[in-house]
C-alpha cells in the first residue's frame, strides 16, 4: 500500500501525526505500507511557490492513495487567488480526476449528548452524503471580475454539469445505497435553476437501473431544513458540489463535531484522497487540542473504499469506538465526567486499543 501523506497547514500536521501512528501500528503487524511525505497548500506555497508543487502532484498521481490533513491559514488570505492554499485542493481533486466525494454523518452512542439536536432526532443518525467533487459552479467557465460598458465592476461563475459527470456520480450513490438501506435522496434546485433541472433528469433516468433503490428528490432550502428537522429520514443523499459542500458542514455538526468525521474522494477506480472534514483551525494550531479522531478515521475509509480491507477498516472504527467508551475526549467533544486530553494523547489511545 503505498500512500502519499500531506500533512498541510495549520493543525495538518498533527493531526496527520496521529493517524500515521494508526497506520505504523498495522504495519508492525505485518500490512505493507510505504508512506511518502510532500507539501500541499500554504505549505507548498512555502517550500515550492505553489499550493500544489509539481512533485507533490507526481507523489500522488503515483501512489494509491493520499492521505491530507488540512490547508489554509490567515497569512495566506493576501495571496493572489491561484496562489491561495485552498486552490492546491481544487488542482488535485482534478488532477486526480476525483469526482465522488463520500462524507458520512454518524452519531456514535457516546457522544449523543455532543450534538446540538434533541438526542431523541440524532441518536443512531447514519447519514452518507456523496457530492460530487469536479463539476459544479466550482469548476466552470467563463468565470471572473470584468468591468460593465457603464463602468460598474460584476463578479461571475459559471454553475454547468454534463450529463457523463451526473450519470457517473449518480451510479456511485445508488451503489453504495444499495450497501446500506437502499434510499437515495437527490438535492437540487430545479425549481430555479437549469442545471438542476438536468441534473434531476440524469438522475432519474440512472435510477431505472436500480429498481430496488427508493429514489426521491428534494430542493436543496428544503434539505438543509430537514436536516435539522428530521435528519434520520435520510440514507444517501447525492447532491452537486456546492450543495454538497454546504449541506455536509451541517450535517457534521448533528454528530457534535466536524472533528469526528471523515472522508473520501474518489476516482472511477476507487483511488481515493482521505481528509478530515474539518479545516485547519489556524487559532488552534500548535496547541495539542485539535481532534484526531476524523483523521483517523479517514484511513478506515481508506482502507475500506481502496484497498478493499473492510476487516481493517472496521479494526479501526472499533478502536474509536473504544476510546470513546473509555471516556476519553478531546476538547471539542468533551463533556462533564469525561476526561480531557489532548491531540497526541487521543492518538495514543487509539493505537493502544487497536
Amino acid at each position: 500500500m503505498k500512500i502519499a501523506v500531506l500533512p498541510g497547514d495549520g493543525i495538518g500536521p498533527e493531526i496527520i501525526v496521529q493517524a500515521v501512528k494508526v497506520l505504523e501500528a498495522l504495519r508492525s503487524d505485518g500490512l505493507k505500507i510505504e508512506l511518502e511525505y510532500a507539501h500541499i497548500g500554504g505549505a507548498g506555497c512555502d517550500a515550492a511557490g505553489d499550493p500544489l508543487p509539481e512533485a507533490t502532484l507526481k507523489l500522488a498521481q503515483a501512489s494509491d492513495a493520499v492521505l491530507l490533513g488540512a490547508v489554509g491559514g490567515y497569512q495566506y488570505d493576501a495571496l493572489p487567488r491561484p496562489m491561495r492554499p485552498e486552490q492546491g485542493l481544487l488542482r488535485i481533486r482534478k488532477g486526480l480526476g476525483l469526482f465522488a466525494n463520500l462524507r458520512p454523518a454518524l452519531v456514535y452512542p457516546e457522544l449523543v449528548n455532543a450534538s446540538s439536536l434533541k438526542p431523541e432526532l440524532v441518536s443512531g443518525l447514519d447519514i452518507m452524503i456523496l457530492r460530487e467533487l469536479t463539476g459544479d459552479i466550482y469548476f466552470g467557465q467563463p468565470r471572473g471580475i470584468r468591468t460593465l460598458e457603464n463602468g460598474e465592476r460584476q463578479g461571475f461563475d459559471t454553475m454547468l454539469y454534463s450529463e457523463s459527470e451526473i450519470r457517473r456520480v449518480a451510479h456511485v450513490g445508488f451503489q453504495i445505497a444499495m450497501k446500506r438501506n437502499k434510499k437515495v435522496c437527490s438535492v437540487d434546485k430545479a425549481n430555479v435553476l437549469d442545471t438542476s433541472m438536468f441534473w434531476r433528469e440524469i438522475v432519474t433516468n440512472v435510477a431505472k437501473e436500480y429498481p430496488a433503490v427508493e429514489l426521491s428528490h428534494m430542493y436543496v432550502d428544503n434539505a438543509a431544513m430537514q436536516l435539522v428537522r428530521a435528519p434520520k429520514q435520510f440514507d444517501v443523499i447525492l447532491t452537486g458540489n456546492i450543495f454538497g459542500d454546504i449541506l455536509s458542514d451541517e450535517a457534521a455538526m448533528l454528530t457534535g463535531s466536524i472533528g469526528m468525521l471523515p472522508s473520501a474522494s474518489l476516482d472511477a477506480n476507487n483511488k481515493g484522497l482521505y481528509e478530515p472534514c474539518h479545516g485547519s483551525a489556524p487559532d488552534i494550531a500548535g496547541k495539542d487540542i485539535a481532534n484526531p479522531l476524523a483523521t483517523i478515521l479517514s484511513v478506515a475509509m481508506m482502507m475500506r473504499y481502496t484497498f478493499a480491507r473492510e476487516d481493517i477498516a472496521q479494526r479501526i472504527e472499533g478502536a474509536v469506538r473504544k476510546v470513546l467508551q473509555q471516556g476519553l475526549r478531546t476538547g471539542d467533544i468533551y463533556e462533564a465526567g469525561m476526561q480531557k486530553i489532548g491531540t497526541a494523547a487521543m492518538g495514543d489511545a487509539v493505537v493502544r486499543s487497536l
